[in-house]
């Protein structure tokens, strides 16, 4: 398995997905295998604003501390 891109890799990734998409002049099957990636590139960055959610969520609440966040992956990895 590879390792999961960081939340700025996966977002311009998939940027460039996009655009190749709105572009236009694939193939029905090039468009299906961006999109799919597109979809992947969709989830992995909604990981990393999940866990990123977590920890500003742990750090506001009284009586925690930085410590207690101190993960900085994504909230699932795969």
């Amino acid at each position: 398995m590879s390792e999961t891109p960081s939340y700025e890799e996966a977002r311009d990734e998939l940027i460039s997905v996009v655009q190749r998409l709105e572009t236009g002049g694939t193939t029905l099957q090039e468009s299906i295998s961006l999109w799919e990636r597109g979809e992947e590139l969709a989830g992995i960055c909604q990981r990393w604003l999940d866990g990123a959610r977590a920890r500003l969520d742990a750090v506001a609440k009284p009586g925690s501390t930085a410590d207690a966040a101190a993960d900085t992956g994504p909230a699932h990895p795969e």
